[in-house]
C-alpha cells in the first residue's frame, strides 16, 4: 500500500468512525434531535437504538485489526444505513441540506472501504 493510499485510508476511516459513533451513541442514548428525526422520517423510536447499537459495534470492527469478513459485513450495514437515511430524507420531501451528511458518510464508507490495507482484506 502507498502512502498516499494509506493517508487516505486512515483519514476516511478516522472521520467516518468518529461521526458514526457519536451518531451511534446520540440515538442509544435517544438524544432529542435524533428523536424528532427518526419521528419525522416514519420510523419507530426502538429503530433508533437498533441502529445506534450497529454503528458503535461497526466502528469497533472497522478499527480493530483482523476479522476481515466481519470488517465487509461493517462496511455493508454503514452503506445501507447511510444510503437508507438519503433516500428516506428524499421520500419524505426533504431538502438537499438534510441529507448531505449521511451522502458524505456513504461516500467515506466507499473511500474507506476501497483503500483499506491488504490485511484488512478478504
Amino acid at each position: 500500500m502507498t502512502k498516499r493510499n494509506n493517508i487516505i485510508y486512515w483519514t476516511a476511516t478516522i472521520i467516518l468512525a468518529l461521526f458514526m459513533f457519536v451518531g451511534g451513541l446520540a440515538q442509544i442514548f435517544r438524544q432529542k434531535d435524533n428523536v424528532d428525526g427518526i419521528i419525522h422520517l416514519g420510523y419507530p423510536l426502538y429503530f433508533m437504538t437498533i441502529l445506534g447499537v450497529w454503528k458503535v459495534l461497526g466502528v469497533i470492527t472497522i478499527l480493530l485489526p483482523r476479522f476481515p469478513l466481519v470488517k465487509e459485513w461493517a462496511y455493508a450495514g454503514f452503506f445501507f444505513a447511510m444510503t437508507g437515511a438519503v433516500i428516506s430524507h428524499i421520500a419524505s420531501g426533504d431538502s438537499f441540506a438534510h441529507f448531505i451528511a449521511p451522502l458524505i458518510f456513504a461516500i467515506l464508507t466507499v473511500v474507506s472501504w476501497y483503500f483499506r490495507p491488504a490485511d484488512r482484506r478478504l
